[in-house]
């Protein structure tokens, strides 16, 4: 099941080259974000910088943007975003950055057009509570965390 979303989207003023977000495979949940940054940038350990991405978009209502790490970045160099998964909202227009955080003992270099993170659009229900006396039984109940003993 596929289905097509049309997302406006405008360059940053002076990112007119960076790479816009865009799928690395056919069925990839996730499009890659690139940095749009004229120098490279050492990421120190346990440091956060703020990467520019050199876009903004404007997201249908009922939608969020949702930034993630890259899988690789993380694994293979501790990569990661401080606020994974970051929420964009439908009514942002700034330009899209990105938080990483080195969680490595060693320093990381962030290149111009290093694909940074990943982003995914999703709908998001607007949710009206209704306030009950006692809600439905489920076999778990009020367990909380660690409840299946594992």
């Amino acid at each position: 099941m596929t289905s097509d979303l049309k997302v406006s989207i405008r360059r940053w003023p002076g990112c007119e080259n960076v790479r816009l977000p865009s799928y690395q495979s056919t069925h990839a949940a996730g499009m890659d974000l690139c940095a749009a940054m004229e120098e490279p940038v050492t990421l120190e350990p346990g440091a956060i910088q703020t990467i520019p991405c050199g876009f903004a978009m404007a997201l249908p209502i009922g939608y969020e943007a949702q930034v993630r790490p890259r899988s690789g970045l993380a694994t293979r160099h501790g990569i990661t975003l401080p606020n994974a998964p970051g929420t964009i909202d439908s009514d942002y227009r700034g330009q899209v950055l990105v938080p990483l955080v080195n969680l490595s003992r060693i320093p990381f270099m962030i290149e111009p057009g290093m694909r940074i993170a990943q982003m995914v659009i999703a709908p998001i229900p607007r949710v009206h509570w209704e306030e009950v006396s006692e809600l439905p039984p489920t076999p778990r109940g009020e367990a909380g965390f660690g409840h299946t003993g594992h």
